[in-house]
């Protein structure tokens, strides 16, 4: 049996590997479709968000499939976690309830796991609760400058001032 074939049984035969902090409880498993080699099959996500019935990814809300996405891209990342990972506008559909709930997710991870998060995004919510901010300004037409501010040293000078 290859790695990846024991990888995919492991989130085929478990349900309890979806990190479903992201919906504050709730139930979500994969399914193979037309055949049982993983390197072939298809694949079904199955989602029961709190208090609804469980249901594939098409019929959730579009926060409610982002939200599945997330969750199914964590548990496939905390089976053997990475120093470093880049999420591009993955909070771009939620809510800001939902931001809220990424932004701890990550949080709680990156301390579980020592991994440092580069997050791209343009939520206010999730720039609010970074440590550094990167942004690329255009002071000359034709002249983009990237500028780097730490939030924390940021809120020294303010409260200082």
């Amino acid at each position: 049996m290859t790695t990846t074939t024991r990888n995919w049984k492991f989130f085929l035969e478990r349900d309890d590997v979806w990190d479903v902090r992201l919906f504050g409880g709730g139930h979500a498993h994969l399914t193979l479709t037309e055949t049982d080699d993983p390197l072939e099959a298809g694949l079904e996500i199955m989602a029961s968000p709190p208090g609804k019935k469980l249901q594939t990814l098409s019929l959730l809300s579009g926060g409610e499939q982002a939200l599945t996405a997330i969750s199914l891209l964590f548990a496939v990342f905390m089976t053997n976690p990475a120093p470093i990972c880049v999420l591009d506008e993955v909070d771009a559909p939620l809510d800001d309830h939902n931001v809220e709930r990424f932004c701890d997710l990550v949080s709680q991870i990156a301390a579980e796991t020592s991994t440092r998060f580069l997050l791209i995004t343009h939520h206010r919510h999730t720039m609010a609760r970074v440590d550094r901010l990167f942004g690329v300004t255009m002071p000359e037409r034709g002249i983009s400058q990237l500028v780097s501010v730490d939030l924390a040293t940021a809120e020294k000078i303010r409260q200082t001032a």
